[in-house]
């Protein structure tokens, strides 16, 4: 039976959480809680341990990955439903590392969420048919670039993730500046990445996966 899970669902948008809690319910699943900001879908986890939660990614206060991080930490065994508009492998990655159970698109119909719901019931993953595809087909390619690199291209990678400029990375490293750029150099070659533009929006769209590394 549908009703044998008790679900919580957290969106920031009122119509698209009303939307979503009728049909689940209309459906006959045990909704139990709703939420319209991370903060408040973290107490309710928390306090009433449902068995799945469907959260949207981008929310107030907190964001999905973040409310599922804290939750995890404070041992709570929730099974995670990520709901997102947006197609970044970087969120797809950060989603398959933190062990999430489900990953849909908010365009898909809703009998992708009956299908996703049953298979996180039974314990199983289920990540809409574009993600599996972004895993196989950009993201490990991706990866297996990333491996090429050293430990120190890897620590400098990092911090060019994180904003910093080659003299603070050399500066924090206490190496010189022409070896953070010698470095660079390399990284980009490795990477079959171009430069300039380039890089910069590779760097933006792999964030999630090189601060992984």
């Amino acid at each position: 039976m549908h009703n044998a899970h008790t679900i919580l669902v957290a969106d920031d948008h009122p119509l698209l959480l009303k939307g979503l809690v009728d049909e689940l319910e209309s459906k006959g699943y045990n909704v139990i809680a709703q939420s319209t900001n991370g903060l408040e879908a973290l107490e309710q986890l928390l306090d009433l341990r449902p068995d799945i939660a469907i959260l949207d990614i981008q929310m107030p206060m907190l964001s999905g990955i973040e409310v599922i991080t804290k939750a995890t930490d404070a041992g709570c065994t929730t099974r995670f439903i990520l709901l997102t508009s947006h197609k970044e492998e970087g969120l797809v990655y950060r989603a398959k590392q933190l062990g999430i159970s489900g990953y849909l698109l908010k365009e898909e119909p809703f009998l992708e969420m009956e299908r996703c719901i049953l298979k996180v019931s039974a314990g199983e993953t289920y990540f809409s048919k574009t993600f599996e595809q972004m895993v196989e087909t950009t993201i490990n390619p991706q990866l297996k670039k990333l491996k090429l690199l050293s430990s120190s291209e890897r620590t400098i990678l990092r911090m060019v993730a994180q904003s910093k400029t080659s003299k603070e990375i050399a500066e924090e490293l206490l190496i010189s500046l022409r070896t953070v750029q010698k470095h660079r150099s390399n990284i980009i070659q490795k990477l079959e990445v171009g430069g300039g533009d380039q890089w910069a929006s590779w760097i933006s769209k792999y964030k999630d996966l090189i601060l992984s590394l």
